[in-house]
């Protein structure tokens, strides 16, 4: 299905060789835009992109960093909307190289800001991460530095610059960060499958369910917000189980647990204690409104889908009803993830 938002825009989408990226690339690509640049510093797939698209010459791939502001400045020239997905995500490796993390989710964030506001684009929204709330790593810290970022530019914005945002979710299942890819090798090479622990909850959504969601409060955006999506939430533990069923359903694999790793929650936030009083519930999000107001303008937060004006409790995966494992087996298979 169109969606008219998109037709005729020209968008940039940093982090175009990543899985969020390349799938933002081939959602928008139907949608009768004007022009798709993708960055990335990722040379070698950025290649492959650009013989993939050879054939759609609205389509273009350029070699950028987001750490360098005036690369970005240069090829924002003339865009209209800004999908900033370039992140470090890995949780470990940002602990070990923490000025990286720092430099990339951070800086970059700042330098696709910079870059916007220079070019008067027209909307940028950025894709943060459930480990942003009440972070535990560097990772995380980063990611919620990113969301404020964007919050504080739309503050302090004037006229009619960019409208900046964030958008949250949590696990893509079937993504090169999620579990999935572990466990099928795990179960390939006959087992046993691992869990850290098995009181671990997390949200899911599919990679397609995720951009979509992105896709959309880029124009529900007022300004300055984070949208939080609603999601499932499932059992580490029923994950591994129904992997085991489907993919070696009389092998009698073992599901073992080695431990949690250093800075893992066993449950996932994606609004805390604090968000929550100044927070939107809408049919697939709950949107975070700026705890300060516009400083130059005067923002109305009121979207066509609003449930309610404020939320009870914070949105947690161990709070939530977790699904089944029977229907989480569907859900995998329904979406073919195993």
């Amino acid at each position: 299905m169109t969606n008219s938002n998109w037709t005729g825009k020209k968008v940039l989408i940093t982090g175009v060789c990543g899985t969020v990226g390349r799938e933002l690339l081939k959602q928008i690509e139907v949608q009768n835009p004007a022009e798709i640049l993708g960055v990335d510093n990722n040379e070698s797939e950025l290649f492959f992109s650009d013989v993939e698209y050879r054939a759609q010459p609205h389509i273009n791939f350029a070699l950028g960093d987001v750490r360098d502001r005036d690369r970005m400045i240069q090829l924002m020239n003339g865009m209209d909307i800004v999908l900033h997905s370039a992140a470090y995500k890995h949780v470990s490796l940002c602990e070990k190289s923490p000025r990286d993390a720092v430099q990339t989710n951070i800086h970059g964030t700042q330098n696709i800001i910079d870059a916007a506001i220079a070019n008067n684009v027209e909307r940028v929204l950025f894709t943060s991460s459930d480990k942003a709330v009440n972070p535990t790593n560097v990772m995380g810290t980063s990611k919620l530095m990113g969301e404020r970022l964007m919050t504080a530019a739309n503050m302090q914005k004037r006229g009619d610059g960019p409208i900046f945002a964030s958008t949250r979710f949590g696990n893509v299942l079937g993504s090169r960060g999620s579990v999935i890819p572990l466990f099928k090798k795990q179960i390939a090479s006959g087992g046993p499958v691992t869990l850290t622990d098995a009181r671990m909850s997390r949200f899911i959504m599919t990679l397609s369910e995720a951009v979509k969601l992105v896709m959309e409060s880029t124009f529900l955006a007022k300004g300055g917000e984070v949208f939080v999506t609603k999601m499932p939430v499932m059992r580490i533990e029923d994950l591994a189980n129904a992997m085991v069923l489907e993919l070696a359903p009389d092998s009698g694999m073992e599901v073992t647990e080695i431990g949690s790793q250093p800075g893992e929650k066993l449950y996932e936030e994606l609004m805390n204690n604090e968000e929550m009083r100044r927070t939107i519930e809408l049919d697939n999000y709950f949107v975070l409104v700026p705890p300060f107001p516009a400083v130059h303008t005067r923002i109305v937060y009121e979207y066509p889908d609003k449930k309610a004006d404020s939320v009870a409790k914070p949105y947690n995966s161990d709070t939530e009803v977790a699904m089944t494992q029977d229907a989480l087996h569907q859900y995998l298979v329904k979406n073919a993830l195993v």
